[in-house]
């Protein structure tokens, strides 16, 4: 009588195991096929259900309308709206990242400056924007400059918080180092903070950029002529519900590439900031 045994299931564990490390290979070597395939199930559902629920295009366009509100607009109008509104985020941005800078070394190398001032902030982030909106733009006319301080308002808080926070995570001994070799102040901030704190500044970068572009539509809201923001508002106002979901679209996607763009700058020129397996 031959010894023939079937195969046991502890050697079935390890094959199946084995399966499953396979294809968390192949999706890790695929990051972007799980959320392009989850975004197109959305559509293919937001599709159908405007179809068979016979939902009126006024209160829910189905994707396919929406396409049609692209088309509606000339490209060189959507470039225009565009451009009015990156220019303004990127003002706004950049404006804040040049005053939130210095505030945070400050506040990292002063504890009584610390106590001083981030009460202050906090105070100052709790009011809402679009309520100092109109008020700033009555300060300051129609021109940029009201838009550009709103959008600096709105991405001035997370920058300061985070940043302050990457340069109080410097290890005490490492600045008791630098101060017992007589290192300048200078030198203890831009080779020993600021590194530590890259990681930190850039979570806040990321954070911000799409921050910058919420408060370039506020702005845009409040007065603009041009923009995605008065593009959206004012095809409402007409009732032209395809060409405003067209708009959000285009402003999801300028938000999207923005935050990519800082995601590739830091990946490019510091990837040691990285998370481990990121870089």
């Amino acid at each position: 009588m031959s010894d023939i045994s079937a195969p046991s299931s502890s050697s079935a564990r390890p094959e199946a195991g084995a399966d499953r490390r396979l294809r968390a290979a192949r999706l890790a070597r695929t990051p972007g096929l799980l959320p392009a395939a989850t975004f197109t199930l959305i559509l293919v559902a937001w599709e159908a259900s405007c179809r068979l629920l016979d939902i009126p295009s006024f209160l829910l366009p189905a994707p396919s309308r929406i396409l049609g509100g692209f088309e509606a607009v000339e490209t060189a109008r959507w470039l225009d709206h565009v451009w009015a509104t990156l220019r303004v985020a990127l003002i706004g941005y950049f404006v804040s990242i040049a005053v939130s800078l210095p505030i945070a070394v400050a506040l990292a190398r002063s504890e009584l400056l610390s106590r001083a001032l981030y009460p202050i902030l906090v105070v100052v982030q709790s009011i809402p924007v679009v309520a100092v909106a109109p008020i700033i733009i009555v300060g300051l006319g129609s021109g940029d400059a009201p838009r550009v301080v709103i959008t600096g308002l709105i991405t001035f808080f997370p920058l300061v918080v985070s940043i302050t926070t990457g340069m109080m995570a410097t290890p005490p001994e490492l600045i008791e180092l630098s101060r017992s070799l007589r290192a300048p102040a200078i030198r203890e901030i831009t080779q020993i903070r600021l590194p530590f704190a890259v990681p930190y500044i850039f979570s806040a970068l990321k954070i911000s950029i799409t921050l910058a572009v919420i408060g370039a539509v506020v702005a845009e809201f409040v007065a603009a002529e041009k923009g995605l923001g008065y593009f959206i508002q004012f095809s409402t106002s007409m009732f032209k519900v395809q060409q405003a979901w067209a708009g959000l679209v285009v402003l999801v996607l300028l938000s999207l590439a923005l935050f990519h763009l800082v995601t590739a700058v830091q990946r490019l020129w510091f990837p040691w900031s990285l998370p481990r397996g990121r870089a």
